[in-house]
């Protein structure tokens, strides 16, 4: 079975061009995490993007499976897009590598809808401790592996606000993104209020 991660890590750069900073952490019984930084040097977007290489090195497995199956099921990255500058986000990288871990530490299957909470600010200063995982394809195209693995999917990450977080466990995902949309959020700014929840 090839090693997946050099291809996960060429797709990142095909997309996203050559990664600035990385950093590696490492969990108890776990598998290396990386952290990739990509700035839109050049581009005058002013967006900086972090995205995880590690978490599809192994499939996420069913949390009800009596065994996990090393080849089959989903595989999958986190990226992370914010406006640069505006606060000290690099200290995301070890709060996105905790998620990354957690398929292999709390046998989660991470998917679109789903939220990941950190229990903390996701970089200091942040007024959000959770995230949103938004539906893959937009911004990094599924990486198709060789059967019978499963496609890597490159899932964005929406950070929430503990109230959008409380809503959106009662109302759903698609009506958090919904009021975000009618409220013209700019879901990249690393210090925004949480949207009018009613």
């Amino acid at each position: 079975m090839a090693d997946v991660l050099p291809l996960v890590e060429a797709r990142l750069r095909s997309a996203l061009g050559e990664p600035d900073a990385r950093a590696a952490v490492t969990f108890l019984g776990t598998d290396r995490i990386e952290v990739l930084r990509f700035t839109d040097a050049g581009t005058g977007t002013g967006i900086v993007r972090y995205a995880t290489l590690g978490m599809s090195a192994q499939p996420m497995a069913d949390p009800t499976a009596v065994v996990a199956d090393p080849v089959a099921g989903p595989r999958a990255e986190l990226v992370l897009s914010v406006r640069a500058g505006a606060a000290d986000t690099d200290k995301v990288l070890r709060p996105l590598a905790v998620l990354a871990a957690s398929p292999q530490v709390e046998g989660l299957v991470v998917a679109p809808g789903a939220s990941l909470d950190v229990g903390d600010p996701l970089w200091p200063g942040a007024p959000f401790t959770s995230v949103l995982v938004a539906e893959p394809g937009g911004l990094v195209e599924d990486l198709e592996l060789d059967a019978p693995l499963d496609p890597v999917r490159f899932l964005p990450l929406l950070p929430m606000t503990p109230n959008e977080a409380a809503w959106k466990r009662v109302h759903g995902a698609g009506a958090l993104q919904e009021r975000w949309l009618a409220s013209g959020t700019d879901l990249r700014d690393p210090s925004r209020r949480s949207v009018t929840l009613d």
